[in-house]
């Protein structure tokens, strides 16, 4: 059995690490080069950077600020956000990134993915889809539908065919984030996570809502996600890594300790 990973998610703004609440509200918090080292040298088992206004402005990444938590950290380190062309992709790889995080750009022209698995491998290439409950339709039969731009735009896209239609692509993993959950810490949202994780074959990465270690452990029993995305619990020292970790492992999952 493979272990369960445990992923910090850097949420950065202008240069700084921020959080919010269903992707409104946001505050910064503190400096994300630092985070990362902390999370890194606590037991994360990756870290994942999201410039979260850069789709939604219109420009690329912030390289500088990946190249610097790069020089920080020693474990995979997945970038995303206004990344649209392979050429932006190879430019993060070469800033020190391991994986790059495909959203907006993706849902807007998905033979990205197809280019950047061909280019890097699929192992590089990671959809992140924000995702918005929503009324049964023949549209949506799922009820939970595709949004970019940050929760902006709607796209009336049902997030199940998306999901699979990202792993035919070349997709190497999906980092589901549940707008509704999103910050409030309430746990996951366990039905759409387990939807998408038995929809496809590549690992699935559930983000958006973990208050505890016990939903971290929810979200890859019950969900049968690989990994938890976790952010506001650990940002304000609610829990260490290694806390969230040893709860999971009481509940019997396995993961990787460093001591």
């Amino acid at each position: 059995m493979l272990s369960k990973r445990v992923i910090p998610c850097l949420d950065v703004r202008d240069g700084k690490l921020t959080k919010g609440v269903r992707f409104q509200g946001n505050v910064d918090i503190g400096d994300p080069v630092e985070t990362a080292r902390r999370y890194s040298e606590e037991g994360a088992d990756e870290i994942v950077f999201y410039d979260i206004t850069a789709s939604h402005e219109g420009r690329g990444i912030m390289l500088r600020v990946v190249e610097e938590v790069a020089s920080q950290v020693f474990i995979p380190f997945s970038v995303g956000g206004g990344i649209s062309s392979v050429a932006q992709m190879r430019d993060v790889l070469l800033a020190g990134a391991e994986k790059v995080s495909v959203n907006s750009a993706a849902v807007k022209n998905p033979q990205i993915i197809a280019e950047g698995a061909a280019a890097f491998g699929s192992q590089c290439i990671v959809v992140g889809m924000d995702v918005l409950r929503v009324p049964v339709s023949p549209q949506i039969p799922s009820g939970y539908e595709i949004v970019i731009h940050g929760g902006r735009k709607p796209t009336g896209i049902d997030a199940i065919w998306w999901a699979r239609e990202a792993e035919r692509l070349g997709a190497g993993e999906l980092c589901v984030n549940s707008i509704d959950a999103d910050g409030t810490k309430n746990g996951y949202e366990l039905t759409l996570t387990r939807q998408i994780a038995e929809a496809v074959r590549i690992p699935v990465i559930a983000s958006g809502g973990a208050g505890s270690p016990e939903h971290m452990a929810d979200a890859v029993t019950i969900g049968r996600a690989s990994a938890a995305l976790i952010a506001s619990i650990v940002h304000f020292g609610e829990y260490t890594i290694r806390q969230c970790k040893e709860v999971m492992a009481r509940r019997g999952i396995k993961v990787r300790m460093l001591w």
